[in-house]
């Protein structure tokens, strides 16, 4: 049997801190290291989840890598085709990290109503567009079915329907200016089939999605000829590294831009999310542990005699320390149960009742998102304990002054 912690068991079992010296004290360092715990898991939680968000809804409308003619590039509008008659389309097989390419292309287009208008960008998509997250964003009808003939169903954003009083199964009207400037706008009716909400205003006031063949038609493009490739990467993280490789495999006719080089504010507004986490982490940690080497010392004033008794028996300093030390961690560890109960708590009623709002025009998204995985959530309650000993062990050095002689007759 390990004597240490036997005797650190029995310290706990007897609770014999709940003197009035110690009790109070043993409280607030329980309570730093649960706060700390909430703090550190909400921190991570709302901080990953609005990355995670608003990197899904950007990837939504743009993909991850963008691929098109150099006369397209930082436009929202693909001016000049682009064959589809590629090495690396449909499947880029040389780069195993793109798991999906679709083909898109964009025209400026003007929805006009008896009593108001609005710019739009309609967005052709074709029968390899995946749909997955826009069909997270759908809020009313069904998403459009496009297949070898041209379609006239389209998708529209809540934004524009309430904007232009529409409703899902209306036709409306959509002018497209033509190369000739003098003659009269091109005008295509067209049907609602869905409404979609992304939360991402500056895209749900923007894109219209509509048939690629429409595009096409539109342009005077052959049936091979597209606006740009939209890619994605297995892992956002790669991302840039990807596109690097893209870039260095698609010829010298065409760019390659990922989606951070084309929105480099929001992005690095998002990687200052990182360093948020990092200040809380640290300032908590330090907290608790502060919080800790106090209750740590009181403990060893209150054992004073114990310490003399254990030494004169032949107790090491080591061992006795360990008493202590291990003392300790039973307080962590009920600091770390009662954070996560508490914080785990909160961020599950917050990913399935979303009761906490945000503002859309600030934080792209409408309530704060949570993002629970068990590894961020190991590595706070692993590392906040190892933290936690490690800033004890030199507060236990106190151990080693004590002399038995002394210790014992202490009162």
């Amino acid at each position: 049997m390990n004597f240490e912690f036997f005797v650190s068991k029995r310290l706990v079992a007897k609770s014999d801190h709940k003197s009035s010296i110690s009790a109070p004290i043993i409280k607030i360092a329980i309570a730093a290291i649960t706060i700390g715990i909430v703090m550190m898991l909400i921190a991570f939680g709302t901080g990953l989840g609005l990355q995670e968000k608003i990197r899904d809804k950007i990837a939504a409308f743009n993909g991850h890598i963008i691929i098109n003619n150099f006369s397209n590039d930082q436009s929202n509008i693909t001016f000049e085709p682009v064959t589809k008659n590629q090495d690396f389309y449909p499947e880029f097989e040389s780069i195993p990290e793109i798991n999906h390419i679709q083909t898109v292309a964009t025209k400026y287009g003007i929805i006009r109503t008896e009593t108001d208008f609005e710019g739009i960008v309609v967005k052709g998509v074709g029968e390899d567009y995946r749909w997955d997250f826009l069909e997270e964003f759908l809020v009313e009808g069904e998403l459009p079915v496009f297949d070898e003939k041209i379609s006239k169903q389209v998708l529209i954003s809540s934004y524009l329907a309430n904007r232009l009083d529409f409703e899902v199964g209306e036709k409306i009207i959509v002018y497209f200016m033509r190369e000739d400037q003098d003659r009269l706008p091109r005008s295509v009716g067209l049907t609602i089939s869905g409404i979609f909400d992304s939360g991402f205003q500056e895209f749900d006031k923007t894109y219209v999605i509509a048939d690629l063949k429409q595009i096409q038609r539109l342009n005077n493009w052959e049936s091979h000829e597209v606006g740009q490739f939209e890619m994605f990467v297995e892992d956002f993280t790669q991302i840039e590294s990807v596109g690097f490789k893209v870039y260095e495999n698609i010829g010298s006719f065409l760019n390659a831009s990922t989606i951070i080089e084309k929105y480099p504010s929001i992005f690095e507004w998002l990687k200052m999310f990182d360093f948020n986490i990092a200040l809380i982490i640290g300032i908590m940690i330090l907290v608790a542990g502060i919080n800790m080497i106090t209750a740590l010392l009181v403990l060893i004033l209150e054992r004073t005699q114990m310490i003399g008794i254990l030494k004169a028996l032949g107790a090491t300093d080591w061992s006795v320390r360990k008493i202590f030390l291990y003392n300790a961690g039973f307080l962590i560890f009920k600091g770390l149960f009662l954070g996560n109960i508490i914080g785990l708590g909160i961020l599950f009623i917050q990913k399935y009742f979303e009761i906490i709002p945000l503002n859309p025009e600030t934080y792209y998204v409408t309530t704060a998102p949570i993002y629970i995985d068990w590894t961020y959530i190991v590595f706070v309650n692993i590392g906040t304990l190892i933290l936690c000993l490690l800033m004890l062990l030199i507060p236990s050095i106190i151990i080693s002054k004590i002399s038995p002689v002394k210790a014992i007759k202490f009162e």
